[in-house]
């Protein structure tokens, strides 16, 4: 027995020297291990009683000790992604959009998760979302002054109700396929008249920056369409940007605009407190009224291209490993390619050496690179989150 126990006791010393080297030796080579853990995180908080679970979203770069304090997001999810698991409201909407670009996105993000049955506009779904942001600003240093609020759906319904009964808290809103007319609550309708008007009040001079398909059959268009044009009449800050075409899901449009986080970033809600004496002495904020709306076309207008602009595009481009990748040919006065696959598309030209796909996504793009002598030599494939080069057929040019 004696002797077992001295033979764990030099087991354990041994092991310890061990990871006392290792620890040496990964100092040496320069190797830190992480300070804390990043990206994804789950959480979970108590509230009257109950346990719910959500997420928080830390950047890479994030450091608990050095006390920088973080731009941060609270970020409400659609009727899809209600549950209790915690998880769900990560698939869509902005965590799609950081996981595909996170050098975008630079916030922590807050991202509770509304019970099902039930609707992120009543009390206690926003105490909760509300308890759940302040939790974390205090404990990932987030920053009072750069707290923003952005919702897609139903969580556009609970946006607008918390930028309403919060103005004071947020830098800026941005709300995706969002409305104030509930359509569980298709009464409100009756206050189409002024019910926008009262939440433009509210609001004030926080900006605001609203998505919206045109063809969306679920939240209807109207419904942004209302509030931009009841913050234009009372002297809010109003973006209105609308995607021709689009459906219920403009939102993976929307989050992927690289221009919505560094609009966001522009904001802060020091800079929206009274700074002069107006008329009577009165305050007037820093900020002043604007108003913007804009239609987003799917993809830009195709021009026309020459005999000799086509000749020098049509061919075979092949990957690395000689499968071929990309064929582009002519017929029938179009422009057409086959992928690796089999499977032709119509394409259609932004520009003598980019083609894009006129019935397909609007991000996907075929960059052509060309020789001193101006042929075309390869063909880069990009579609916003990674890019491949295929190389040109020698024959083919």
């Amino acid at each position: 027995m004696l002797r077992s126990q001295r033979l764990f006791a030099i087991g354990l010393a041994v092991m310890g020297a061990l990871l006392l080297g290792a620890v040496h030796v990964a100092a040496a080579k320069g190797i830190r291990a992480p300070a804390q853990e990043t990206g994804f995180l789950n959480r979970s908080i108590q509230l009257h009683g109950a346990t719910y679970r959500f997420q928080v979203y830390v950047p890479e770069e994030w450091r608990r000790n050095d006390h920088k304090q973080w731009p941060i997001i609270l970020f409400l999810h659609g009727r899809g992604e209600r549950g209790s698991e915690g998880m769900w409201q990560t698939q869509i909407g902005l965590p799609e959009a950081v996981r595909d670009h996170p050098e975008r996105w630079p916030f922590l993000i807050v991202m509770p998760q509304c019970p099902q049955n039930h609707f992120w506009t009543e009390a206690g779904s926003m105490e909760l979302a509300m308890a759940a942001l302040d939790r974390e600003t205090e404990e990932l240093h987030g920053d009072p002054n750069r707290t923003y609020l952005s919702g897609l759906s139903l969580g556009g319904y609970g946006a607008w109700e918390l930028a309403r009964l919060r103005p004071h808290r947020w830098a800026a809103v941005a709300i995706a396929a969002g409305g104030i007319f509930w359509s569980y609550a298709p009464e409100r309708w009756k206050q189409a008249g002024s019910l926008p008007g009262e939440y433009a009040r509210a609001v004030g001079r926080t900006p605001v920056w609203l998505f919206h398909g045109t063809d969306d059959p679920v939240v209807a268009t109207r419904q942004s369409q209302l509030m931009y044009e009841a913050f234009k009449s009372n002297g809010g800050r109003i973006r209105l940007w609308l995607y021709q075409g689009l459906k219920h899901d403009c939102w993976t449009r929307a989050y992927n605009e690289p221009e919505l986080p560094r609009w966001l970033l522009e904001h802060r809600l020091e800079s929206q407190t009274p700074v002069k004496q107006g008329r009577g002495g009165a305050p007037e904020p820093e900020l002043r009224a604007q108003a913007e709306r804009l239609v987003v076309l799917p993809h830009p207008p195709a021009i026309r291209l020459s005999q000799a602009q086509i000749e020098n595009l049509v061919g075979e481009y092949f990957e690395g490993n000689g499968v071929a990748a990309l064929t582009v040919f002519w017929q029938g006065e179009r422009l057409y390619g086959k992928d690796r696959y089999g499977q032709v598309s119509e394409l259609a030209a932004e520009s003598p050496t980019e083609l894009f796909y006129p019935w397909g996504s609007s991000l996907t793009r075929f960059i052509a690179q060309r020789d001193a002598e101006g042929r075309i030599t390869a063909m880069v494939f990009y579609d916003d989150r990674h890019d491949e080069r295929w190389e040109k057929r020698k024959g083919n040019y």
